[in-house]
């Protein structure tokens, strides 16, 4: 199935006039309204379900893009619709500490049911947006409908009806190298909000992960393990090595390999991805196609993408 094949030129809207979130989300709605009957029936419905769900997650993915969506009780259709903006608007990207200036918006309405084609269309605009950046460029840039239309044609999106590992990955977490010091990656760790990164070469070949663990235990010596008592130490004593030489010291020697991970194939089901996760305890999950690293799976990602899209 070609992501294509979801739009209707109709539901493509140039120069939304809008200036806040809500505005924009009530004026794509209106004009959905004036073409699909089913959303003039439930428009006030479908709108309070889009801005709760906006204001409790954001759907800003970066890049200029963000993809509010709905799932309604009894909505008897599938629609895409896509809005170019007058005038971007700031919002917060979900995730990460930073804001983006949004262009385009991807809105999607669907019975309370059709989860696997909502997350099939979110994960087909998202390659656009993070991996085909040049088609990205021509639906911002697009005068017509049908420019915005050829565009995600162009991109050649496509994909089965099965989740797969490929949905559900973060592929914004940026991985970093045996040469990154202590003190990147525990400024990473704490900005991010994240317990784990990726490791890979200068070709993105994955190499495994360095997470909370490792740096905690570098400070720690090594006959702690054996002691009973700890109640002779000094407060801080342990990690004086850490703080003399995280500035200098590599992850290179402490990171755990990717033979000591479970790594997955970019096409693994969802149902076995969430197996391993709860039945083998694994809070994420690394996706790596060929060798290289292709993204990260958490536990997060599931609830988020799956449970609460």
């Amino acid at each position: 199935m070609k992501l294509c094949n979801y739009f209707d030129k109709k539901l493509i809207f140039m120069n939304l006039q809008g200036r806040t979130q809500e505005e924009i989300i009530e004026e794509i709605i209106d004009k959905i309204a004036d073409q699909e009957k089913i959303v003039e029936e439930k428009k006030e419905e479908i709108k309070r379900s889009v801005i709760k769900r906006e204001r409790e997650i954001s759907t800003a993915i970066g890049m200029g893009v963000a993809v509010p969506h709905a799932r309604i009780p009894n909505f008897n259709d599938f629609i895409v619709a896509v809005g170019i903006l007058e005038k971007p608007f700031e919002i917060k990207v979900e995730g990460l500490e930073e804001t983006d200036k949004v262009k385009v918006i991807f809105l999607v309405i669907s019975d309370i049911l059709k989860n696997k084609n909502m997350l099939k269309i979110m994960g087909g605009i998202s390659k656009i947006a993070m991996k085909k950046t040049e088609y990205l460029e021509k639906i911002k840039n697009a005068k017509s409908p049908k420019e915005v239309f050829k565009a995600i044609e162009d991109a050649n999106i496509e994909f089965d009806h099965k989740i797969i590992a490929d949905d559900v990955l973060s592929p914004n977490i940026d991985p970093v190298y045996e040469t990154t010091t202590l003190d990147e990656v525990a400024r990473r760790l704490i900005n991010e909000k994240i317990s784990g990164i990726p490791v890979v070469d200068k070709d993105n070949n994955f190499l495994g992960e360095i997470t909370e663990k490792e740096l905690i235990n570098y400070g720690m010596p090594k006959y702690l393990s054996l002691m009973k008592d700890l109640d002779f130490l000094t407060v801080g004593e342990p990690f004086e090595e850490y703080l003399l030489k995280e500035k200098v010291e590599t992850i290179k020697d402490i990171y755990r390999k990717k033979e000591d991970l479970h790594i997955l194939d970019r096409k693994t089901p969802i149902m076995e991805i969430c197996f391993i996760m709860v039945n083998k305890g694994y809070t994420r999950l690394y996706v790596v196609d060929k060798g290289k690293f292709r993204g990260v799976i958490r536990r997060y990602d599931i609830i988020k993408k799956v449970l609460h899209i």
